[in-house]
């Protein structure tokens, strides 16, 4: 059999003849072509991830910097309330001290004006009684007698002195 009549012969010429006919219509640069564009595409979408992910990174740096700024401020906060507190409380102490001494003394001043009044009033009271007594003993000693002994006897040595 010759060469032109084997099947194998003519399979190996027409695969020769596509692989001449892709390369004269340029396929193989085309598919380096095609390759080259989408390795090109890639590094672009590699290097646009790397940059999103340095601003990413620089943006958690900047939020993890403002957030400890943000805590430093709420404990300096925190600590200046409780100083603020703390003085308010004494303060407070101090003026309810002082208010309480204050009423103390002026109810004091009260009860000793009141204790005053109250001896004024017992002693008036006193007097009132004793001069009611005096005059009842002493209209009683003049119903008995008209004349009292004492007088009689202080008038008799008035009169002897005088003479």
């Amino acid at each position: 059999m010759s060469l032109f009549e084997e099947a194998h012969f003519w399979e190996a010429a027409g695969l020769v003849l596509l692989v001449i006919v892709l390369v004269w219509v340029k396929v193989p640069q085309m598919a380096v072509a095609a390759i080259d564009a989408r390795i090109n595409g890639i590094k672009a979408q590699l290097a646009e991830a790397t940059r999103l992910r340095e601003e990413a990174e620089r943006l958690l740096a900047e939020i993890r910097a403002r957030h400890e700024a943000a805590e430093r401020q709420v404990g300096e906060i925190m600590a200046l309330a409780k100083v603020e507190a703390e003085r308010f409380e004494t303060e407070a102490k101090v003026k309810l001290e002082e208010q309480i001494r204050r009423r103390a003394e002026q109810a004091e001043r009260r009860i000793a004006l009141a204790e005053g009044q109250a001896a004024n009033e017992v002693r008036a009271a006193a007097a009132d009684l004793a001069a009611q007594a005096v005059e009842v003993a002493l209209a009683a000693r003049l119903a008995a007698a008209k004349t009292d002994p004492f007088v009689d006897a202080a008038v008799a040595r008035l009169a002897a002195k005088l003479r």
